[in-house]
């Protein structure tokens, strides 16, 4: 960018140089420096008196000018006291030692104490606060000509792009345009720009920009009409990702079937088979494929936006939509369905223990919420001010996880040492200025902002790994054991299942929008289904002696310890004994006979009754334990009718 003389109204250069002049005798100097500042000023303005001129010049002749004459105390009074206005590449050109930024902040003292301010907020250091403040504040506002207090979003904006075409070192470069993100926060945390600083990175295109680079002028047009329709009302990133599913059909087709130049043109046998055959394997798109193919379930994915794609043309009657269809149910491959990797139990203790320990406080509050809670890192980082709320009446504190990935808004219980963990941290972040929220815009107070600006999950990753090293968790192999954040709720949600919580219960607290990703989970580790696998195991293992017979030995039936103490139903039998399996319910026939009005005992066998009747009262209490009503309440009707035979016997035997 070319500087422009900007000469104060009505003074001529003598002027100028007589106010200089007159400038330095006020300064406090030794006479030597003062004397060579008068004569470095006459010289510059003898030979450069044209300012205008002069700053048309090259940039690396202008700095042989300066240092020749040492000039650069001349120049720094003329941009301070705005009697010229310097391009960008002179004043990120200026050598060490100039002290152009103690006399901006001599000049601008509001603004700097302003700045200072701020920066102490943000918990700057001073060394940072410093750089900011003394070499790039300076440089902006003399190359804009603007006050700290006057700059915009605009003007950093502008900054960022002039600093990135300013010839010079690329360190400078990089280096001035990290401190003007740095300078941009601080203005932003004290109200003088609307916008928190940008990330760097390009931003990703819109649905409709990326249907705007289909190569095929037809069918781009009806994919941006598609793709504008659409963003109405689903999310951002489910638009885009149905787009760039077109994108790669559309793609395939401008390389292997160039003479399809509309929609309608697309036949099942010649364009869709080949393309699904391709599409299983193609190479993954963008900076990051490396070589790589997509797996299953991009492959599955891309099917499913592109058939909801021409389902949709077709019903809203698009003149281009295909005349049949292109791609059926048959088409897309069964996904897996992998259980939840939760970690193992004496695993999730030593790690939890390494998390505790951790020297970076965000990582430390970060992981045990994530554990305590079942979040994920995405509703963790979005927490707002006023997240934990206390309903009163014994229910104790609850967090009010935002709206994440399903787009859904839970509560979730907080026990007490995650919640003085978050305390700390709120009560340490201090007030900050509110940030745009990067799902719609409205300004949020987020718990995890550090220095003004939001923690990333990077933090939490590193903080993971550094837990996993502390606590020398390894793999069969001996590397470190990998574990990712997203185990810490997978883990969250085995421990509450292995505890028997409701399904409904769970899906609520995961946040699950439908029953089937609940299920996972009691698929996992299902209470009911281990109760099931022991009352089986221990059936199995109390038939197996039934009938098995000893070496030796005539006994074909258990012992009557062992026959008592098996898990079945039991009916004892004057002749023997019989087992019933659980599952089967109660016998009708069990005793029938002894509960008869017709059976009339043998008064030689009162003996084997009064034996039978202590079995049934035994199995009676058996049956109990094991919280079998109905079998119970049989053995006591079955008890009842023995006692009175036996009773009848008794009165029979008593008279003469």
């Amino acid at each position: 960018m070319t500087g422009v003389a900007l000469g104060v109204v009505g003074t001529a250069p003598a002027d100028l140089l007589g106010d200089y002049l007159r400038f330095v005798d006020r300064l406090e100097i030794n006479p030597g420096q003062r004397w060579q500042r008068r004569r470095a000023a006459t010289d510059f303005m003898g030979r450069h008196g044209d300012l205008a001129s002069w700053m048309s010049r090259p940039t690396p002749a202008r700095l042989a000018d300066l240092h020749r004459l040492k000039a650069w105390p001349f120049l720094t009074w003329l941009l301070v006291e705005g009697h010229l206005q310097s391009d960008l590449g002179l004043l990120l050109a200026k050598p060490g030692g100039v002290d152009l930024g103690l006399w901006w902040s001599a000049a601008h003292p509001d603004d700097v104490r302003r700045a200072q301010q701020a920066a102490e907020r943000l918990g700057w250091s001073a060394n940072w606060a410093r750089q900011v403040i003394r070499h790039t504040a300076p440089v902006l506002s003399l190359w804009l000509g603007k006050t700290l207090s006057e700059l915009t979003d605009e003007d950093f904006d502008t900054a960022a792009e002039a600093a990135a075409h300013v010839d010079g070192r690329a360190s400078t470069r990089e280096r001035f345009a990290g401190r003007c993100l740095a300078l941009r926060q601080l203005c932003f945390q004290d109200g003088i720009v609307r916008q928190p600083p940008r990330d760097s990175r390009a931003a990703a295109l819109s649905p409709a920009e990326h249907a705007a680079r289909i190569v095929q002028p037809q069918i781009r047009r009806e994919v941006v009409r598609y793709a504008e329709i659409i963003a109405t009302t689903l999310r951002p990133s489910t638009a885009q990702m149905r787009i760039k599913a077109i994108r790669v059909l559309a793609d395939w087709l401008a390389t292997e079937h160039p003479e399809v130049a509309r929609l309608d043109q697309l036949d099942r046998s010649r364009h869709i088979e080949p393309f699904l055959v391709w599409s299983r394997s193609r190479p993954w798109r963008g900076p990051n494929g490396d070589g790589k193919t997509v797996g299953m379930t991009v492959f599955h994915h891309d099917l499913v936006d592109l058939r909801v794609f021409f389902e949709d043309i077709a019903e809203w009657g698009w003149a281009a939509a295909p005349q049949r269809r292109l791609i059926f149910l048959s088409d897309l491959p069964r996904l897996p369905e992998p259980l939840p990797r939760a970690l193992p139990a004496d695993i999730d203790r030593a790690l939890m223990a390494a998390v505790s320990d951790l020297d970076d406080p965000f990582a430390r509050v970060g992981l045990t919420v994530l554990r305590a809670t079942g979040m994920r890192a995405g509703e963790l980082l979005d927490l707002e001010l006023g997240c934990i709320v206390d309903f009163g009446g014994g229910h104790g504190s609850w967090l009010r996880v935002p709206v994440g990935k399903l787009g859904t808004d839970r509560m979730v219980p907080l026990d007490p040492g995650p919640l003085r963990l978050l305390d700390a941290w709120i009560a340490k972040r201090g007030p900050q200025r509110s940030l745009p929220h990067p799902r719609d815009g409205h300004l949020a107070d987020f718990v995890f902002t550090e220095r003004g600006q939001r923690i990333g999950a990077h933090r939490l990753r590193v903080g993971l790994h550094t837990a996993i090293a502390a606590a020398d968790l390894r793999d069969p192999a001996g590397n470190p054991l990998h574990v990712t954040l997203h185990q810490l709720r997978h883990t969250f949600g085995t421990t509450l299942a292995n505890a028997g919580m409701s399904l409904p219960a769970l899906m609520a607290l995961m946040g699950h929008v439908t029953p089937e990703m609940t299920l996972r989970y009691a698929r996992l580790a299902s209470p009911t289904i281990r109760d099931a696998y022991n009352t089986a195991m221990a059936k199995a293992n109390g038939r197996r002696s039934l009938f098995v017979i000893a070496a030796g030995s005539n006994q074909s039936v258990p012992t009557k310890v062992d026959w008592l103490h098996a898990e079945m139903l039991k009916t004892r039998l004057a002749h023997g004994f019989c087992s019933r399996e659980p599952v089967a319910g109660a016998c009708a026939y069990a005793n029938i006979c002894e509960q008869c009005d017709n059976f009339v005992p043998d008064h030689d066998r009162a003996q084997l009754l009064s034996e039978q009747l202590d079995d049934i009262r035994a199995l009676r209490d058996d049956a109990n334990a094991r919280g079998w009503t109905s079998e119970a309440a049989r053995h006591d009707r079955v008890a009842d009718s023995i006692e009175r035979h036996l009773a009848g016997l008794r009165r029979r035997h008593a008279d003469p």
